[in-house]
């Protein structure tokens, strides 16, 4: 479907924006792929990997509204991965993540009306779930306006969906890239801030092909959800460092004991298929849609009241061998 099509990823220096790009020009032909974002020495720097007739390169940020609908010109498809993420910065800085994260999706919405973009995707994650930090907050406030964008789209063709996911293993600033730091340079210990936290794992590539199949399945105002493995902290640390001891620091501002994708107050919208949980939008759209089939054919039943998707409490967990394994390709 991407084949011929125009495609617009916001902050697409980042390390989905990295690799969704390698897999969008490995798998597809696309007519254009634009990369839009703020930073030029980033931008220059992917240039020199990404040479591809395809590419283009757009300076911008997604607080900046007339800049989204210029870059958006004849554009197909939008995926929004632009965001200030690091939760103790948000906490310390709650404007500048809101203006972002919050003011900036709606940006992405109404540049994407003004342009007629076919679908949209914008990035979630689970701190996005029953919120206790800011940037989880302002990432619920992005997820309930693109859900409610799919009724202000009249005639047009555009639709939004969200998806949602956690820790991605190697992305920059997560913890993978912070330890392998940490034992480079000779640390005698490594801080864990409690040692029964959980996280759920993905790979970027299993991030970006569960985005990618979700431009097939969606209809708008879907919020996709991959079933992952949880993993413990101290297990994480242990696999990268089986010698080194762990040091208790405490959890830090805005920071959660256990991730949650979906929340029990959710689960009379959550429909359970076979890889995913896709929640349903809590407003009812002026156009009917039938969720539990999803454009793929794919067939979803409802979950169990009640039911929450917890990394403490998950069924599927990462062994330390396995988490090594699904780490290997991650960057350095």
């Amino acid at each position: 479907m991407f084949n011929g099509k125009n495609i617009l990823i916001t902050g697409g220096t980042g390390s989905f924006g990295r690799k969704y790009t390698e897999t969008i020009l490995a798998r597809y032909r696309p007519n254009k792929v634009i990369i839009f974002s703020r930073d030029e020495l980033k931008q220059y720097e992917m240039a020199q990997a990404f040479d591809a007739p395809a590419m283009r390169w757009f300076i911008g940020d997604v607080r900046d509204g007339a800049r989204l609908r210029e870059a958006m010109q004849d554009v197909d498809y939008v995926i929004h991965a632009a965001a200030l993420k690091q939760v103790p910065a948000a906490e310390y800085n709650p404007m500048e993540c809101i203006k972002t994260n919050i003011h900036g999706a709606e940006n992405v919405i109404q540049a994407a009306l003004a342009n007629g973009v076919q679908k949209v995707i914008a990035l979630s994650t689970d701190k996005a779930a029953n919120p206790v930090n800011l940037y989880g907050a302002t990432k619920l406030a992005s997820d309930k306006l693109f859900v409610a964008a799919n009724n202000m789209v009249g005639r047009r063709p555009t639709r939004f969906a969200v998806v949602r996911y956690g820790n991605v293993v190697g992305s920059r600033g997560s913890v993978v890239p912070f330890f392998r730091k940490l034992i480079a340079d000779g640390a005698t210990d490594l801080p864990i801030t409690h040692a029964g936290m959980t996280r759920f794992m993905i790979t970027l590539q299993q991030g970006v092909d569960f985005v990618l199949k979700n431009f097939e399945r969606m209809y708008g105002g879907e919020i996709f959800v991959p079933k992952l493995p949880s993993m413990r902290m101290v297990d994480l640390a242990s696999a990268l460092a089986p010698d080194l001891p762990h040091r208790i620091v405490g959890i830090r501002p805005g920071e959660k004991l256990h991730e949650v994708m979906c929340p029990g107050d959710d689960s009379h919208l959550t429909l359970d298929f076979a890889d995913h949980y896709v929640i349903k939008p809590t407003i009812l759209f002026a156009h009917a849609v039938d969720f539990s089939r999803n454009a793929l054919g794919e067939e979803g039943t409802p979950v169990a009241q009640g039911f929450e998707y917890n990394s403490g409490s998950n069924t599927q967990w990462l062994g330390q061998d396995e988490f090594l394994a699904m780490a290997e390709g991650a960057p350095e």
